[in-house]
């Protein structure tokens, strides 16, 4: 099992950016496939991105494409987000979520282990 705490949430102005990182902890030698999920009040949890063990294969969800980006350095079990131009639509909890395997995933039902989450609000 993998623990995840996310790290970096907060108010944002609308233009603005945002970078979020995710620490993992699990038995030694594991591997996971990564991603980042949100959930805005009164919606359902929406993919942001995603990533795969060897972070050669990243997959973006179509409301964050082109304006983010998914990193993870796996010597120091940390994965990143960094998001620009936000608009306050994008204003969600924001999760860390991994998987077992070295595949990258592209749904939030594909992720077995969250993190706690990480508000973001993006004010007009």
């Amino acid at each position: 099992q993998v623990q995840l705490v996310e790290s970096g949430g907060g108010l944002v102005q609308a233009g603005g950016s945002l970078r979020l990182s995710c620490a993992a902890s699990g038995p030694t030698g594991s591997r996971y496939a990564m991603g980042w999920v949100r959930q805005a009040p009164g919606k359902e949890r929406e993919f942001v991105a995603g990533i795969s063990w060897s972070g050669g294969s990243t997959y973006y969800g179509d409301s964050v494409k082109g304006r983010s980006a998914i990193s993870r350095n796996n010597a120091k079990n940390i994965m990143l987000l960094q998001m620009i131009s936000l608009h306050p639509e994008d204003t969600a909890v924001y999760y860390c979520a991994a998987r077992p395997g070295l595949g990258a995933y592209t749904s939030p039902v594909d992720y077995p282990y969250w993190g706690q989450g990480t508000q973001i609000t993006v004010s007009s």
